[in-house]
């Protein structure tokens, strides 16, 4: 009985990859954002006198840049991808004004996941993420 106690002990359950999620936030993110610019090709499409093809065409591939960026979150070069994103997103003002916002809109909140992602990595070098504490001790 006392081996049983001490493999018990020595149990640890593996850890748990705590990005994993994060990284479903931000593709989830860029999935909505894409799913709002093409909405927007309705309206540009109705709007637009000047340059019609080309900014269609902008709104079109960079909602398509935003749906094919969703599928790479987990490479190393998926952040400075999303921030490029935000850019165009913002940049899109000269479509439609209302692009502009959705852009500082979004830019934003990938600001505050910018931000969260600083806290994850500040919390997973002390070893404070749920993943990375031994359950099995109280306290």
């Amino acid at each position: 009985m006392s081996e049983e106690l001490t493999v018990a002990e020595e149990f640890n359950p593996p850890l748990k990859d705590p990005w994993k999620m994060f990284r479903g936030v931000m593709a989830g993110t860029l999935v909505l954002q894409a799913i709002i610019v093409m909405l927007a090709l309705p309206v540009v499409s109705y709007l637009s006198e000047d340059l019609k093809s080309a900014k269609l065409t902008y709104v079109a591939v960079l909602g398509l840049l935003m749906f094919v960026g969703a599928g790479f979150q987990g490479r190393s070069w998926a952040i400075p991808y999303n921030i490029a994103l935000q850019v165009l997103a913002v940049a899109a003002w000269w479509v439609h004004p209302a692009l502009g916002v959705c852009g500082l809109v979004f830019a934003a909140l990938w600001g505050y996941l910018l931000y969260l992602r600083s806290d994850m990595k500040e919390r997973e070098a002390h070893g404070l993420l749920p993943g990375q504490r031994d359950f099995g001790q109280d306290g």
